[in-house]
This record gives C-alpha cells, sequence and structure tokens, in this order.
C-alpha cells in the first residue's frame, strides 16, 4: 500500500491574493516510485531495460515495442548463431573499429565494454567462445540462447514488455515526460530511445522536432554489386588476403574477399563499405574497385617469386604454377583475364607478359552498380548527433531525462560484433543514468 506525503503550503503576500490554477494533470507527482520508459524493444533497448531494473530495484520499467517482434536482429545475426561481440578488450583499441562514433566510444567501453558485456552474459548462465578471427558467439551456436538470456533477466527484474506498442512523439512536461501512443498519453519520469537505425531521415523526425541535430542516415555494411562483371560466375570463392581500394578515394581495406553471384562480399568489402558508407552514397553507388589479389605481397615480390619458379621449373605451365595461396579456380580466371593461356611454359613468359599478370594480380579494375545488405542485418551510418549526448550517462544536454542507445545514435561499426557491443554498453549506460 502506498503512503500519502503530506504537503505544506506557506503563501507568501496579501491573503486575498489570487492563485492560478494548474490548468494540466500532472500524474507524475503522484506516483511512488520512478517511472521509466525504454523505447524499442532491441538488443539496446533491452540492455537499457535491464539495466534500469537492476539499478532501480523499485522502479517500474515499461519496455515499448512498435511491432510484434522482440530482439529481431540478435535471432539473425552470425547466421542464427549470434556474433554477441568482439575479443578486443581495451576500449580504444576497440573503438578503432567503429568509422563513426570512435572518440566518443572511448568513453563509454571504458565505463562498460567488452569484458563487462562478457560477465554479465556469463552471469546469466551463458559462455561465449571466440573463433579464429575473434568473433564471439555462444556455445550453444544458437542465437536463441541470447534471446532467452535477455528476456530472462528482463523478466526477472520485473520489466513490463509491451509490443504493438508505437510512440509517436515525446514531450518534455513538467520535469518528465509525455509519450503519444496509440493508448493514449503516457507520462513517465525518463526516457531512453533504442529505436535502432532508421533507413530515411523521415524515420527521426520525432527526435529533431526536440531540437537535437540528426545526422541523415545511409547505409552501412553493404557488399558490391558488379552487375557487368564475369566474375561472379567464380560464385563462393574467397582470396584469402586481399587488398582492396575504391579508385579516386584514400578507402582501402585488407582481408578475405568473397565472390559472390552478385559481386564482392567477404570481411574486407563489408569493412571498406562501413568507413566508406558516405562517400559511396555521394557517388550514387558507382565508382571503381580495385583489388591487389594477393594483398600480402608487393608487386616486386611476386615478381620475384614467379621469376624464381620460371627459372627453377620452365617447363611447368602457368596453370599449374605456385598461385601464392589464391584458389585453383580464381588463378584460372585471372590468368585469362590477363591474356595469357593456362598451358603457357612458365620458362616462355615474356616482360610483356609478365607486367600484364603482374597488372591483374596487384591492380585489377571492376566496375560497382548499387549494392546488396549483407545478409538480413541492415546498419545504417547517422542517427542522432553524438555532440548533443553525454558518453558518460547517454543522456540529452538538451533534456534531462532523456537518454539515447544503440543505433539510434550516429553510431556505427564494421561486421564481427562490434554493433551488438556498442548496443550493450550504450544501453546499459543509458540505463543506469535513467535510473539514477
Amino acid at each position: 500500500m502506498h503512503q500519502l506525503r503530506t504537503c505544506h503550503l506557506t503563501i507568501v503576500g496579501p491573503i486575498n491574493a489570487r492563485i492560478a490554477p494548474i490548468t494540466r494533470p500532472l500524474p507524475h507527482l503522484y506516483r511512488m516510485s520512478l517511472r521509466i520508459a525504454v523505447i524499442g524493444g532491441g538488443a539496446a533497448g533491452f540492455m537499457a531495460a535491464i539495466s534500469a531494473a537492476t539499478h532501480a530495484p523499485g522502479a517500474e520499467v515499461l519496455l515499448l515495442e512498435k511491432s510484434d517482434k522482440l530482439l529481431a536482429k540478435v535471432r539473425i545475426s552470425g547466421g542464427g548463431r549470434c556474433n554477441v561481440t568482439h575479443a578486443c578488450l581495451e576500449p580504444r583499441k576497440l573503438a578503432r573499429h567503429y568509422p563513426r562514433g570512435e572518440v566518443f566510444l572511448r568513453k563509454v567501453f571504458a565505463q562498460w565494454g567488452q569484458p563487462d558485456a562478457v560477465r554479465w552474459f556469463k552471469q546469466q548462465g551463458v559462455e561465449l567462445k571466440t573463433e579464429a578471427d575473434g568473433r564471439m558467439f555462444p556455445v550453444t551456436d544458437d542465437s536463441g540462447t541470447i534471446v532467452d538470456a535477455l528476456r530472462g533477466a528482463a523478466d526477472a527484474l520485473g520489466v513490463s514488455v509491451r509490443t504493438h506498442f508505437p510512440v509517436s512523439s515525446l514531450t518534455p512536461e513538467w520535469g518528465a515526460w509525455m509519450l503519444r501512443t496509440p493508448a493514449g498519453p503516457m507520462h513517465v519520469d525518463r526516457v531512453v530511445v533504442a529505436t535502432g537505425g532508421s533507413p530515411k531521415a523521415d524515420g527521426l523526425a520525432w527526435l529533431r522536432a526536440l531540437g537535437h541535430d540528426v545526422v541523415d542516415p545511409v547505409p552501412s555494411l553493404f557488399t558490391f554489386n558488379l552487375p557487368g562483371e564475369e566474375i561472379r560466375s567464380l560464385m563462393g570463392v574467397v582470396a584469402p588476403q586481399a587488398r582492396v581500394r575504391i579508385e579516386g578515394t584514400a578507402l582501402e581495406s585488407k582481408g578475405p574477399l568473397l565472390v559472390t553471384h552478385w559481386g564482392f562480399s567477404g570481411p574486407a568489402v563489408l569493412r571498406l563499405s562501413a568507413f566508406g558508407a558516405r562517400e559511396l552514397h555521394a557517388r550514387g553507388y558507382r565508382y571503381t574497385v580495385r583489388v591487389a589479389w594477393i594483398g600480402e605481397r608487393s608487386a616486386q615480390q611476386i615478381r620475384d617469386h614467379l621469376q624464381a619458379e620460371a627459372a627453377a621449373h620452365p617447363k611447368r605451365q602457368l596453370g599449374n604454377a605456385d598461385a601464392m595461396g589464391l584458389p585453383t579456380r580464381l588463378w584460372a580466371f585471372l590468368l585469362a583475364r590477363a591474356g595469357l593461356p593456362a598451358e603457357k611454359p612458365l620458362g616462355e613468359l615474356g616482360p610483356k607478359q609478365l607486367l600484364r599478370l603482374l597488372d591483374v594480380l596487384t591492380n585489377d579494375p571492376y566496375t560497382a552498380e548499387g549494392k546488396t545488405t549483407f545478409k538480413e542485418e541492415f546498419v545504417t551510418a547517422g542517427g542522432v548527433s553524438l555532440a548533443q549526448v553525454d558518453p558518460t550517462t547517454m543522456c540529452s544536454t538538451l533534456h534531462p531525462g532523456l537518454h539515447f542507445a544503440g543505433e539510434v545514435l550516429d553510431i556505427d561499426g564494421i561486421t564481427g560484433g562490434f554493433n551488438f557491443q556498442a548496443a550493450w554498453s550504450t544501453g546499459w549506460l543509458a540505463g543506469r543514468a535513467a535510473a539514477m
């Protein structure tokens, strides 16, 4: 049972002074406990709600999701395995994996970073494993393990989860907030916005209405479409250590390159698309991709290798030559691209022919037109400007009691668990601050 509070009113001035009536209801004044609304039922939203309920056990924490799908991106991440985070513990090094938000996230991760996320999941009974490339997954290889942990923690803490519950606007009101919903106005003390990225700027107009600067969203983490290129016939082939750059820019990336039926994918391409998201958008996704297929070797090193092999095995056919780690199908394709028959003996490779082969191996051009979203893991570059958010509390610098978490901010990471780590960290800090 709630206790009644006694209010003492002292009137200074003439006894007959008129007191202006209060013309609007103030329901939040009559609540005995803190009321916190978290908008968005994704990774950041759940972590924010869990953190708020953890730090304010007596608070009423409401998690509001506009659809009927909770933790949708968590379920599909990593091919249904959920790439929870990355095995990068040091905040400064971790923050380098974010094309936008690096400096901001250094401060975030210093407060609640990768080790904290791993520890939290372990406390929920979730053991994580680290793969060779640093990605971390639940040992079950099942994203349902992560979904169950988050939902279980929220339930245990008394978080009230409401689906089909969109919020169309926020209005500051008497030191608290009024949320416009289909069920009518909802009054809360604190708000955490964790609605995720929006494919269009209009989706964030309700935050602009509060005076916040919003960086227009553009796609990040996409693959390169090569509609006119024959290399697409090599679908499934991987160059293990390619160097990829965008002609006419400073954009460059190294790593595995995957040939798909529509073009190029793989870590090297996805990293490049993330760091080049805005520039490639400005180009209308029309540009020339240049590939050094053996990226760890220079042109001179490749020349020396081929000449040494030709001297040792002059009668060996080019098609059977040491491909320096390249798959056989790709090596054959590149030979043809250089106009060299696979049957040609190494010892008969002339200077001009060698130069053509070196050019293909180190500076191979492809015309990109368009993009394709990487699997179903849509990521945007853009969102609420970080200049108006405190990285220690995730609180708006314009409105006390308004916090942000996750991809609604102008933060995005490369593939490999980095976007989820940003969601866990910003969500935890936002929820903690909202509970104070």
